[in-house]
């Protein structure tokens, strides 16, 4: 990740961030010049894409090729309802002008696959998962490690939800140490079918921009290695060591 020198705007616009030490100038120049992908505008991309933006992260891709639906708007707060049936890419885009104009968006708004996935993934740092499906995470998780791109992970159904940093280094583990194979269709409900609090993407897609902010910052002790589990309605916290796999095929 490179840095790229501020200019006295963004020293005006950073500064509670400058006045962190562990952050400063130095930090905020790794932030500007860092380069991350979020896969995903939805529940978790709203949150991830706010305050990455809002952070500092001079450039932002966003992975979407889906419209807003009213159904959407009890949790994807980063869209409102003048948006409806318009591509969710370009009114996270409009926001994240409005937000933040130092940093540069760049739309790719057609849906993740694996014709594509390679390409897309190759030109950032590293890459956000804001996705709510098992084949787009195993497909997300698999190209990051075949790049050597750190991943940070997320997911929420109904009042649970779950984070970590996957591929930190090679010796790091993935998505597939902690789920080998995909569970068989049918098995795990999606949102739509058995609901979300609305509060849950937020709460975990905050926690994601975190990590992402750490890492590339450098600052703190990242989720490698640890799966953070969050139970709301209980508002319990717990966390699970998580390790790399040696018998796990490659992938």
């Amino acid at each position: 990740m490179s840095t790229e020198e501020l200019t006295a705007q963004e020293r005006e616009r950073y500064s509670r961030h400058l006045l962190l030490p562990e952050v400063g100038p130095v930090g905020q120049e790794r932030l500007k010049g860092a380069s991350v992908l979020c896969i995903g505008a939805g529940g978790l991309g709203s949150p991830l894409l706010l305050y990455l933006a809002a952070a500092g992260v001079g450039r932002l891709g966003i992975v979407d090729g889906d419209v807003v639906d009213v159904s959407n708007l009890q949790r994807q707060v980063i869209h409102g309802t003048a948006w409806l049936g318009r591509p969710k890419g370009q009114s996270a885009a409009a926001r994240l002008e409005e937000l933040n104009p130092h940093c540069r968006v760049e739309l790719h708004e057609r849906m993740l696959d694996a014709d594509n996935a390679l390409d897309l993934i190759r030109g950032y740092d590293l890459v956000c998962d804001g996705s709510d499906n098992f084949p787009t995470r195993y497909l997300v998780n698999d190209a990051c490690v075949l790049l050597g791109k750190p991943l940070v992970y997320g997911s929420v159904q109904r009042f649970d939800g779950q984070a970590s940093v996957f591929n930190r280094t090679p010796t790091s583990p993935n998505y597939r140490d902690l789920l080998p194979e995909p569970p068989p269709a049918g098995e795990v409900p999606s949102c739509a079918e058995a609901g979300v609090m609305g509060v849950m993407p937020g709460l975990i897609g905050l926690i994601q921009a975190t990590e992402a902010i750490k890492l590339i910052t450098g600052i703190g002790r990242s989720l490698d290695g640890r799966l953070l589990v969050v139970d709301a309605l209980t508002m319990r916290f717990r966390e699970l060591t998580l390790r790399r796999d040696p018998d796990r095929p490659a992938i």
